[in-house]
């Protein structure tokens, strides 16, 4: 074997959605913050990312994080957050599982009950508190970047399905919720077909007529979330199908999307300050998040949402890149 590069990980889920930690093999990535950074990493080594999580070494929902030195004083480590769709500005089960396996393997100071571990994000400072007992962490509560609505009542319209309403929120990443009730598709693991091209069909309509764009970081754009509720639903429990581009779903409940749901909740009125959602995914694994404090974003009424969920260590990983490996980027099949 003659590896041209080797990459050191620890593998994590939270609620059955993979974090493939990478604790070494990487230098320090150029930039003055991590949103800098990411958009280097996208410019000049997005091979890095496929490597990763792209098959023969990941699969089509494959997820990770890049650990580095953080660029801010009051962090304690930076984070880049990696997927197939992308590099993300922020990743609510990925904080979990970056969390979890700093505290796990000793990675920051540990202290019980609870050890808080400060992440710089391209989306910016987040907080987990992370609950631990006899040095394992028991669940993590992200205190996540200020999440808020951009639209509530929009419509679109999307061949096959009509018009379609839907709102817009932020929480980290840009989400559009739409009610499946109103489109005619029906919720369950046995409809992943059904509820799949529905997003996809939506997200297609969006992008194509209203990408979203934050307003104070023009860089964070575009909506590849498709929070698709399951009729029942209420603003305390909450279930949902997450389709994600380019079409896979998220196996976890989405902490970024739960922010999200969160926001959109808070913005009409169904919930107050201090109350809780019980968030659930596809697969029945769920968060629980409620309004930390309000505030503001480039004028916009947002909040400050705490999210609160479990990951668990599955194994360590070395990954190597031989010279003659014919997919030095991996590939994916559709």
């Amino acid at each position: 074997m003659r590896a041209r590069r080797v990459l050191h990980c620890v593998e994590s889920h939270t609620e059955g959605m993979p974090t493939r930690v990478v604790v070494g093999g990487v230098a320090p990535i150029p930039g003055a913050t991590m949103e800098e950074r990411r958009q280097w990493f996208m410019a000049n080594n997005d091979e890095l990312r496929t490597l990763l999580m792209y098959e023969p070494r990941g699969h089509a929902a494959m997820s990770g994080a890049i650990l580095q030195p953080s660029t801010r004083p009051d962090a304690d480590w930076g984070v880049l957050f990696i997927e197939v769709s992308g590099c993300l500005p922020m990743c609510g089960h990925g904080t979990i599982g970056v969390a979890t396996v700093l505290v796990e393997t000793g990675m920051v100071e540990v202290t019980e009950p609870v050890t808080s571990v400060r992440l710089d994000t391209p989306a910016g400072l987040v907080v987990a508190e992370v609950a631990v007992r006899d040095g394992r962490a028991e669940s993590v509560s992200i205190r996540n970047v200020a999440s808020f609505v951009t639209a509530l009542d929009s419509t679109v319209e999307v061949p096959g399905y009509g018009t379609v309403r839907y709102d817009m929120a932020f929480g980290g990443n840009f989400y559009a919720i739409v009610e499946l009730e109103e489109i005619g598709v029906p919720f369950g693991r046995e409809h992943s077909r059904e509820l799949m091209d529905a997003g996809m069909a939506i997200m297609a309509a969006i992008e194509e007529s209203a990408p979203p764009v934050h307003p104070e970081n023009r860089g964070i754009a575009g909506c590849h979330h498709i929070q698709l509720v399951a009729p029942g639903s209420t603003p305390q429990h909450s279930r949902h199908a997450m389709a994600i581009y380019p079409g896979w779903f998220d196996r976890s409940p989405c902490g970024t999307g739960t922010s999200a749901r969160l926001a959109q909740l808070r913005h009409r009125g169904l919930l107050g300050e201090g109350d809780e959602l019980r968030n659930e995914s596809l697969l029945g694994g769920h968060f629980m998040a409620r309004v930390h404090e309000t505030t503001e974003v480039a004028g916009i009424p947002a909040i400050v949402p705490v999210v609160t969920g479990r990951a668990w260590i599955s194994g360590t990983s070395q990954w190597f890149l031989d010279e003659s490996d014919p997919f030095p980027a991996g590939f994916l099949l559709s």
